[in-house]
């Protein structure tokens, strides 16, 4: 239901709405019907970040994924159902970038191939280290920026930056970055907001303070990457609002808090593993 937040409307997401992106496969689908996405994270100081979106990816119904970054072993290691390396012949209907990553230490060739996707027409979840190049993407994105992230973003773009704490102006700003890109963007939080450049707002609370834990940002890029490749034609913003839904609810799940309580700590890792169940509460 809407509700005005400061001066905008802003919707809240639920579960509702979550579950009209997920369906159970039928006779018809094969791997490649479900999507394909890539992922191009991680690095040799943060491998961990590659395994854990890639274990999202594919705990998120997707139907094949491929790693084209710096951590090959520890994926493989992990999850050898991927592919990796950089078969040309493989479609891929969404990309992930940046996770894992320091724009700060990227040399130029890794510029030069992420600059390549973001000037492509296949959709991008941009994260971290590559938020730094999307001010002047053509593709479609779906920037996933933390509070540090999107002052940094606000600065890059000659936006003032919302004061800590400070709900209704952290959304006008939200609005008016997405706006200024052309692009729609998730700004993560307790309360995670998703705009578009049309200024719609969604809202998605679903997520208990046990999800606060480091690597949770990287399962999110993997499930959005997976979502967005197997829903291609659907309005982006709602993408990202099933996926962070998807998510908090997931750590709801690992956390013990879905059925209430306190619950109990959890690692990025075991939200991950709990996607399947999320998504068959959507599908009972």
């Amino acid at each position: 239901m809407p509700y005005r937040g400061g001066m905008l409307e802003v919707r809240e997401w639920r579960a509702g709405d979550t579950a009209g992106f997920f369906r159970v496969p039928g006779a018809d689908d094969d791997k490649f019907s479900r999507g394909v996405v890539g992922l191009r994270t991680g690095s040799a100081q943060y491998p961990g970040a590659a395994v854990l979106g890639v274990e999202a990816a594919w705990r998120s119904g997707i139907g094949f994924v491929r790693y084209a970054g710096d951590a090959t072993a520890a994926v493989l290691a992990r999850r050898p159902e991927t592919v990796t390396g950089d078969p040309a012949r493989i479609r891929v209907d969404a990309w992930v970038i940046g996770s894992g990553t320091d724009g700060g230490a990227r040399d130029e060739h890794e510029t030069a191939v992420l600059r390549e996707l973001l000037a492509g027409d296949v959709p991008v979840v941009t994260d971290a280290g590559a938020l730094d190049l999307a001010v002047a993407a053509a593709a479609p994105l779906i920037l996933t920026p933390h509070a540090g992230e999107f002052a940094r973003l606000c600065e890059a773009l000659s936006i003032d930056a919302p004061a800590p704490g400070d709900h209704a102006e952290r959304e006008l700003r939200l609005r008016a970055v997405a706006a200024d890109l052309g692009q729609v963007v998730l700004l993560k939080g307790a309360r995670t907001l998703v705009a578009d450049p049309s200024g719609t707002l969604l809202a998605v609370s679903a997520a208990p303070g046990w999800l606060a834990t480091a690597g949770a940002g990287d399962v999110l890029a993997g499930v959005l990457g997976a979502l967005v490749a197997a829903h291609p034609t659907a309005p982006r913003a709602e993408v990202a609002a099933a996926a962070a839904w998807l998510h908090g609810h997931a750590a709801a799940i690992a956390s013990g808090t879905a059925q209430g309580g306190a619950g109990h700590p959890i690692l990025a890792l075991d939200v991950a593993e709990a996607l399947p169940a999320a998504i068959g509460s959507l599908l009972a």
